[in-house]
């Protein structure tokens, strides 16, 4: 008698799950906003299935743009679109209340720019992201580079522990031409005060914590399929 298992999906298989759920939230003939990395780069994917009842997109990377125009998905700039119906993205972390850290792939900036155009914000992430609280990954803040040691030190003031971001022996630079300090020993119990604190620092670009512009509906791969979270 043989006992059948259900399988345990692949974290990259629950990321295929939720790029394809996300598609539901496209509606026909209008412009998407498309955000940057793995998880993303599966939404990218399926909307190329359904890339003759769009617009195009809006995107928040080079490497989003690259992978849209190879499918043959038209990228507009986005001075040139008033507002957008829907951004899609993922996020490095999330919370019980649509809080994000987001940035793990450098494109925090341009994505906050997104999302802000946005009417509503989908996150598309696995189950492995959901926290408590915000902090346990790196929080990636993007800097003007010559305030670097600066806020640095300022990070050090409250507990946290900043490290300039490497691409092999120099520092990495974001699509803006600047840099990245990744902070580490951070936990962010009110995002929303704390977004709004790094942000007044003078040589900050963007902090990559995603309260003021947060998920209104999270699509999270479980080993049971998708779960709609709304907030």
């Amino acid at each position: 008698m043989t006992t059948s298992h259900t399988p345990v999906l692949t974290q990259d298989e629950l990321k295929t799950l939720v790029g394809q759920a996300a598609l539901q939230y496209v509606t026909p003939g209008t412009i998407v906003g498309v955000g940057t990395g793995s998880t993303v780069n599966k939404f990218i994917d399926a909307l190329a299935t359904i890339k003759d009842q769009i617009k195009g997109a809006v995107s928040s990377s080079e490497a989003s743009t690259q992978r849209l125009k190879a499918l043959g998905i038209e990228v507009f700039d986005s001075n040139t679109v008033p507002e957008l119906a829907v951004y899609i993205d993922g996020a490095d972390e999330i919370d019980g209340q649509g809080h994000m850290v987001k940035g793990g792939g450098a494109a925090l900036t341009r994505e906050k720019i997104v999302a802000a155009q946005s009417r509503k914000f989908v996150c598309i992430v696995d189950e492995s992201k959901l926290v408590a609280a915000l902090g346990k990954f790196p929080l990636p803040v993007e800097i003007i580079p010559m305030a670097a040691q600066r806020i640095t030190a300022q990070f050090a003031a409250m507990g946290g522990t900043a490290r300039l971001r490497m691409k092999g022996d120099a520092p990495l630079v974001t699509d803006n031409g600047q840099h990245i300090l990744d902070v580490t020993g951070l936990s962010i119990t009110d995002p929303l005060a704390f977004e709004s604190q790094i942000n007044q620092w003078p040589g900050v670009v963007t902090v990559g914590v995603f309260a003021h512009q947060k998920a209104h509906v999270c699509l999270m791969g479980t080993a049971t399929g998708v779960k709609t979270i709304e907030y």
